[in-house]
């Protein structure tokens, strides 16, 4: 459990949360901002409330640039606060309007191995709009691709390896995050 005292080592800085989808953003953001007593946000869910439908609905009838379109949107909302810890979608990374508001805040790309990803997508395989094709695992492989390099632009990098509980992977998370401060302490951005 992060205590009150370690959590003010952020100052006011928000953490965002980046990686590929079932990499854990918004189960391990929710488990991080409890131990860090602060405001939990999910930009997929927020996405889902503005539109006033799911995420697999936006795309099938307004098409993925609108979705992303949303998600910008929220983003920049949310850019706006102080001390949150926000999960963001996926492919969030992928437009550098979004790295402006990112920036805002201290970026941990949870880099899930593919293996872990495709077993927890397997559980629950028609959430994903991306990956409704033929072959979805090559589908998820070409984003893993696509993406990485956006990835690799986070502040702190996480590898995820196996299941773990989300209260291991939040210590996880907060001894990069520590490490990261003791290398380049915030600057309250």
């Amino acid at each position: 459990m992060i205590q009150p005292e370690e959590a003010e080592r952020l100052r006011g800085v928000t953490v965002y949360l980046i990686g590929m989808m079932a990499s854990g953003k918004s189960t391990l953001g929710a488990e991080l901002a409890a131990q860090l007593r602060r405001p939990f946000f999910d930009t997929d869910a927020l996405v889902e409330q503005v539109a006033g439908c799911s995420i697999a609905q936006i795309f099938a009838e307004q098409g993925e640039a609108h979705f992303r379109e949303l998600e910008t949107q929220v983003l920049a909302q949310l850019s706006g606060y102080t001390r949150l810890v926000v999960a963001t979608g996926g492919g969030i990374v992928l437009r550098p309007k979004n790295w402006s508001y990112l920036h805002h805040g201290l970026t941990v790309w949870l880099d899930a191995a593919p293996e872990l990803i495709w077993q927890r997508l397997k559980r629950d395989p028609g959430q994903r709009p991306l990956l409704q094709t033929p072959d979805p695992q090559a589908a998820l492989q070409r984003l893993m691709q696509e993406r990485e390099p956006f990835y690799a632009q986070a502040d702190v990098r996480v590898p995820i390896h196996s299941e773990a509980s989300p209260s291991q992977l939040a210590e996880q998370v907060w001894q990069a995050i520590c490490a990261r401060l003791r290398a380049q302490p915030p600057c309250n951005r």
